[in-house]
C-alpha cells in the first residue's frame, strides 16, 4: 500500500531583482497537495522596492529570512533558494538551522565564509555589474534586467515577469558573508538548470566537488532556464517535494 506524501513545510526564497512573486505558479501546486509555503520578499525589492536605500546589504535580507522563520513559528522547514537566495539562505542558516531539518539550491550559489555574491560571478562579469552600477543605477542600484537575461523566452511569461522586476542595492552584492557553517553541514539536494539555449548564470564547480564528496549532497540536473520556477514550473514542484520526501527516507533509514 502507498503512504500518503507527508504535508511539507517550504520556504521559497527568491533569486537577485526578483520577489517572493517568482514563485507563485510553484507554490499554487505545491499548496494545491496541502503544503504549507511561504514566499517572503526581500527588503528593497519586488513589492517592497520602495525600501530600496543605499544602506540595504547582504544582513539586511539575513535578517529578514530569520524574521520569517521566527515570527511564523516556522520548524522543520524544507529552505528553497533561487540563486542569489542561495547568499541569504546559507548565511541565515547559522541562526535558523534548527529550525531546517534540509536544504534545495535551484541554480544558486553556494557561499563559503568571507565571501560576496561579486566573489561567485564568471570571469569579467563582476566588473560589468559594477561599469552598470556607476552608469545606470547612481552608484548604488544594479538596475533591472528584462527577464530573457534569465532565459524567459515565452511572451506571456515575459509580460509577466518584467513589470515585476526591480533594481538591487549594490551593497548585497559586496557584502561579506560571515559564517555559514551550518548550511555546509545540512542535507542538501542542489538542481542545476541546464539551458542549452542560453548562458550559464550558476557555478557549478562546488556542487560537483560536494556531490562526489558529501553523502548527504545530491546533485540533480533540471533541463531548464535559470528561472525554472517560471519557465517549468511543474517540474520544480515536483523535484522540490521529492527533495523534501528524500530527507525523509534518509532520516529514516
Amino acid at each position: 500500500m502507498n503512504t500518503p506524501s507527508k504535508k511539507q513545510t517550504f520556504v521559497l526564497l527568491h533569486g537577485g531583482r526578483h520577489g517572493g512573486w517568482a514563485w507563485r505558479s510553484v507554490a499554487d501546486r505545491l499548496r494545491a497537495e496541502g503544503h504549507e509555503v511561504h514566499t517572503p520578499t526581500l527588503t528593497g525589492l519586488g513589492d517592497r522596492a520602495h525600501l530600496a536605500a543605499p544602506d540595504v546589504g547582504l544582513d539586511t535580507h539575513v535578517r529578514d529570512l530569520v524574521a520569517v522563520f521566527e515570527f511564523e513559528d516556522l520548524t522543520d522547514v524544507v529552505l528553497v533558494m533561487h540563486s542569489y537566495g542561495g547568499m541569504v539562505g546559507s548565511g541565515a542558516m547559522e541562526e535558523i538551522g534548527d529550525r531546517v531539518r534540509s536544504l534545495v539550491y535551484l541554480d544558486a550559489v553556494m557561499p563559503r565564509s568571507g565571501e560576496s555574491i561579486l566573489d561567485l560571478q564568471p570571469a569579467g562579469r563582476a566588473d560589468r555589474i559594477r561599469q552598470t552600477v556607476e552608469k545606470e543605477g547612481d552608484g548604488w542600484l544594479v538596475p533591472a534586467s528584462d527577464a530573457s537575461y534569465w532565459g524567459i523566452t515565452d511572451p506571456a511569461d515575459l509580460a509577466w515577469a518584467n513589470p515585476r522586476i526591480t533594481a538591487q542595492p549594490f551593497k548585497t552584492y559586496t557584502d561579506r558573508l560571515g559564517q555559514v557553517t551550518r548550511a555546509w553541514e545540512t542535507p542538501t539536494v542542489f538542481i542545476l538548470c541546464l539551458n542549452p539555449e542560453g548562458e550559464s548564470h550558476i557555478d557549478s564547480t562546488r556542487a560537483l566537488e560536494r556531490g562526489a564528496n558529501d553523502p548527504h549532497f545530491e546533485l540533480q540536473t533540471l533541463v531548464a532556464a535559470h528561472d525554472a520556477m517560471v519557465t517549468h514550473t511543474e517540474e520544480v514542484a515536483h523535484m522540490l517535494v521529492a527533495a523534501a520526501e528524500r530527507d525523509i527516507t534518509a532520516s529514516i533509514s
